[in-house]
């Protein structure tokens, strides 16, 4: 830890002097201290970002929100260590609106501090940091529309596949396609540097196609072995909204002679709100061929409760949120318990995403969970890795 340059962001002198020796004493030799948010600005300021900041929330002058806000902006600070008393309701608030600002949350030691609770956030914050630099997005301004339609013309993007596994006995359920774009200069990109630029050019369609070929392609090789994948495509209102959608879903399925029972059409909760009446009937027509339908990011946006009525879904897929903040939310465990009990009751299966820890695993098992998503089983995977990575696993037999 000591490459780490840490500051403590709190007025009770005792306190800091405590978070700093503390730090000190687990390897942290770049250490800087300020008692408010305006003399912490300076201090970075003139000796440059620190990856961690140890911050108290309620201060005289700049508070600590105020302080974050304007230290994201200025990219001085890459993480947080929340340094707080409040209570666990705005604590949870708070860690949102910091995770909004594109700081990392490493956790809420609360006061007095630990030193082994202190130790264990140090030691997340390599893990956290590889999560978010796996895939450096660069933005729509850097590469044009005319480059991201050339990617699309030359077939450079490429399926990407992170799998749905069932938490009791480990074994792959399922995955979800996931688009990159294999670039022939810039590498690998995420999704960030072009989806919104392929979404204003009217081309997510066309990529959409390009994605299904790929994902289908597998499935008839894999079903050629005597195993079965059920596929997981995410589709937007617009797209859902075109009325040869389902024709060519259909074409496709026929083409590569696959059931429809094998692919999943995923919209998103917010995306339910905005869907057309033609969206709501292609999604009935897609469920009527046999298709399933799930509602991704449940409990992210606005509710959706009378779409589930409303249209014939069979799965949800429960926000990622919910998971992450398992261990110390517990009205996040309410929310997973009671979207549990929701979806037995609606004769429909839970998908819970973002498990990224054993511990989150036993708590769901301990819930009943059977199906879930995240790091902790596997990440998204180009098709050469992920059929090597599934040539270790069990499949359903066709």
């Amino acid at each position: 830890m000591n490459t780490l340059r840490v500051i403590v962001l709190e007025d009770h002198f005792a306190q800091r002097i405590l978070a700093v020796e503390q730090l000190r004493s687990l390897g942290c030799v770049d250490v800087f201290a300020a008692q408010d948010g305006e003399s912490a600005l300076q201090l970075l300021h003139t000796h440059g970002a620190v990856d961690i900041v140890v911050c108290d929330l309620q201060m005289p002058g700049m508070d600590g929100l105020e302080f974050l806000r304007r230290a994201s902006q200025d990219c001085l600070v890459r993480a947080v260590i929340l340094y707080s008393a409040i209570e666990p309701d705005l604590r949870r608030a708070v860690q949102q609106m910091v995770g909004w600002q594109g700081l990392l949350v490493l956790g809420d030691m609360g006061k007095p501090a630990q030193l082994h609770v202190l130790r264990s956030m140090l030691e997340s914050y390599p893990k956290h940091q590889q999560i978010n630099t796996t895939v450096l997005p660069q933005t729509i301004e850097e590469l044009g529309i005319d480059e991201i339609r050339g990617g699309l013309r030359d077939a450079e993007f490429v399926a990407y596949y992170q799998p749905k596994f069932c938490l009791e006995t480990k074994t792959c359920s399922g995955a979800e396609v996931l688009v990159r774009w294999r670039h022939p200069e810039r590498g690998i990109l995420a999704p960030s540097a072009f989806l919104s630029a392929l979404e204003a050019d009217g081309l997510l369609d066309e990529l959409f196609v390009q994605l299904l070929e790929q994902g289908m392609k597998l499935q008839r090789h894999l079903l050629e072995q005597g195993k079965s994948l059920e596929l997981a495509f995410n589709l937007s209102p617009g797209q859902l909204g075109s009325s040869d959608i389902v024709a060519d879903i259909k074409c496709a399925l026929e083409h590569h002679q696959l059931p429809a029972n094998l692919l999943t059409i995923e919209i998103t909760e917010t995306g339910l709100v905005e869907a057309s009446a033609i969206c709501l009937e292609n999604l009935v027509r897609l469920r009527m061929m046999g298709c399933n339908l799930a509602i991704d990011d449940f409990g992210a946006g606005y509710s959706s409760l009378q779409r589930l009525c409303e249209l014939p879904f069979n799965q949800i897929k429960l926000d990622g949120h919910f998971a992450r903040e398992l261990m110390s939310q517990p009205r996040c465990r309410a929310v997973v318990r009671a979207s549990l009990a929701l979806a037995q009751s609606l004769d429909m299966s839970l998908v819970v995403e973002g498990i990224e820890t054993q511990d989150q695993l036993l708590m769901l098992l301990e819930m009943k969970c059977s199906l879930g998503q995240g790091y902790w089983y596997a990440r998204p995977m180009g098709e050469a890795v992920f059929q090597e990575w599934l040539s270790q696993r069990i499949l359903p037999v066709d």
